[in-house]
């Protein structure tokens, strides 16, 4: 199929891609990621415009997202209702569905473009919950336009190289969305329940106060607690390491070309720049400076000098002891550490930092910015590692997913910490 395709593109261009994505959209089966990216290396060989390429795939796209979303709203709950079982989606199914679908959907639906399966049923079950069209038009026009861009783009950068990489950049895509889409649900979930959720720590907590009836137990178990989880995450690490040897080789591959494919000699002098982002000095200017912004402020100074501390040298520690275990030679052929030194540090000192100033200034904007200012400079200098061939883009990834496990493991850690130091407060003023 995918092949018919591709030469009746070669024989009437944009109108087979236009129409195919327009048809893929209405839930036929056809290979949309394979012509997009088909489409990209026909422009890299000069018979395709990118601008062109990407206006017609974005049009045909929005097009099959908004016919199904008015089949979506013609038919409406009632069809289901009647006909559903006859393809397993009753009643039942359909409601849990919708409330699903109304709580996450207008969120969901630019990722969901990049995982088969679910950007087919986006369009009918938006119209099928009658969500706003003017809402749905806005996100589904932006994801698809998105989507398109993203492959067509990739297979211009591909050029040559299309057929051997096209399948695996679509699978690493398709893991990606569905690791966004993971993540989003956990966030607004987090964000809607963190009151409840909050009470739920606070009643087990102190339910351990009164069993253990000492503060000093309670302190000793989750010191227990940190030690076992240090445990498991090295077991951890020896078992991802044996993976990535066996499995990542792929990945490295492609993801190096694509950034020397995208980012030539000229950006020498700009990755030299993203690669300072996590020198010594500026990781150590940043530090000094939230020591003293912590200094300043009136509750929890020591508990949050004493953590910050800890988590800056133990990152640090954490990062020697695994630069020394799992010592491998890297894309310069020199000896290099698995996960990469940089990008853990990065996210070790940017993360945790963003995390203290964040809970005590209580302005949206800057802790959207501080969120922000993580993602980008560690992006920045995970790319200069690969630029300059210090690193596999494994190391840098791994490097990304160690400091993320670091940081929020403290995060919990202080926020129990500090729950306790306030209900001992309490007990004292009680018993005073």
């Amino acid at each position: 199929m995918a092949h018919f395709i591709q030469s009746l593109m070669e024989q009437y261009g944009y109108y087979v891609l236009g129409i195919s994505l327009f048809l893929e959209l209405l839930a036929l089966p056809l290979p949309g990621e394979v012509l997009m990216t088909y489409a990209g290396m026909m422009v890299f060989q000069g018979h395709f415009s990118l601008v062109v390429s990407i206006l017609t795939a974005g049009i045909g796209t929005s097009f099959g997202m908004t016919i199904s979303y008015w089949i979506g709203m013609k038919l409406g709950p009632s069809f289901f209702e009647k006909h559903g079982h006859k393809i397993h989606f009753g009643p039942e199914k359909l409601k849990k569905t919708s409330v699903w679908f109304e709580r996450f959907g207008v969120k969901l639906l630019v990722i969901a473009f990049f995982i088969p399966g679910i950007r087919h049923i986006t369009g009918y079950f938006s119209g099928i919950t009658r969500m706003p069209f003017r809402t749905y038009a806005l996100y589904a026009y932006i994801g698809a336009f998105l989507w398109v861009s993203t492959f067509i783009s990739l297979g211009k950068i591909l050029g040559p190289k299309w057929e051997l990489y096209h399948q695996t950049i679509s699978k690493y895509l398709v893991i990606i969305g569905i690791i966004l889409v993971f993540l989003t649900i956990i966030y607004f979930l987090f964000n809607k329940y963190q009151e409840k959720l909050y009470v739920s720590i606070s009643i087990l907590l102190n339910k351990l106060i009164e069993t253990f009836r000492s503060l000093r137990k309670v302190r000793f178990l989750l010191l227990f607690s940190f030690i076992l989880f240090l445990t498991l995450f090295f077991l951890m690490v020896g078992l991802i390491q044996d993976f990535l040897a066996n499995e990542f080789a792929e990945f490295d591959n492609i993801t190096t070309f694509i950034v020397h494919s995208i980012f030539d000699e000229s950006w020498k002098a700009w990755m030299t720049r993203f690669s300072y982002l996590d020198s010594i000095y500026l990781l150590f200017t940043i530090s000094l400076i939230t020591f003293i912004f912590i200094m300043i402020q009136k509750e929890n100074r020591l508990l949050d000098a004493s953590f910050y501390l800890f988590v800056l040298l133990g990152g640090s520690f954490l990062t020697e002891i695994l630069s020394n275990f799992f010592l491998r030679v890297g894309p310069s052929l020199l000896p290099e550490s698995f996960p990469s030194e940089q990008t853990l540090m990065t996210v070790t000192f940017f993360g945790f930092t963003s995390f203290l100033l964040a809970r005590y200034i209580h302005i949206a904007w800057i802790k959207t910015g501080a969120f922000l200012l993580v993602i980008g400079v560690s992006f920045l200098v995970g790319l200069s590692q690969i630029y300059f061939n210090n690193h596999f883009p494994s190391d840098v990834v791994a490097g990304y997913i160690f400091g993320g496990v670091w940081v929020s493991l403290n995060v919990v850690l202080l926020e129990i910490f500090r729950f306790v130091k306030l209900e001992s407060m309490k007990s004292n003023t009680k018993e005073d």
